[in-house]
């Protein structure tokens, strides 16, 4: 499974604008809504459910919220860029710039870690995180999340 598989070019979003983590959350909901055919509102209680377990700001700018909805029938991904930086409660107290949100069928325990796995994994290494922020289109986004990672791996 290649980040191909779970993000398409609907599902990013360039220089999102939003002034705090809800609203971040909120525009993801609803670019995941359209591609999964769901309402934003199941989504988006769906990642505020999972972000009072612990925020998903995991350092360094990136925040990987996620959950499982009732109904999918397989991993999807949606990713944002941030015009400007917003508080997410990360674990390193610093504000987040890329958010990828994956939402999972209900059932998919294993293969939700292993795409948990390889988002992280990405957005772990600073020189893809560097390429991202420096993106200046959604296709420019898309091209590097989805571009043979093995310079990104660690």
């Amino acid at each position: 499974m290649g980040l191909d598989d779970l993000l398409s070019p609907q599902g990013v979003i360039h220089n999102l604008r939003a002034r705090c983590k809800r609203e971040a959350l909120q525009a993801l909901a609803e670019a995941a809504s359209r591609l999964v055919n769901r309402p934003a509102t199941e989504i988006m209680e769906t990642l505020l459910e999972r972000e009072q377990l612990g925020s998903t700001g995991v350092g360094d700018g990136v925040a990987l919220p996620h959950g499982k909805i009732e109904g999918l029938n397989k991993i999807v991904g949606v990713m944002a860029q941030l015009e400007t930086p917003v508080s997410f409660d990360a674990v390193d107290d610093q504000p987040v710039d890329l958010i990828f949100v994956l939402l999972a069928p209900a059932n998919a325990t294993a293969a939700h870690l292993k795409a948990l796995a390889k988002v992280s994994r990405l957005l772990r290494d600073s020189d893809a995180r560097n390429a991202l922020r420096g993106a200046d289109t959604a296709e420019a986004l898309f091209a590097i999340a989805t571009s043979d990672q093995k310079h990104f791996a660690a």
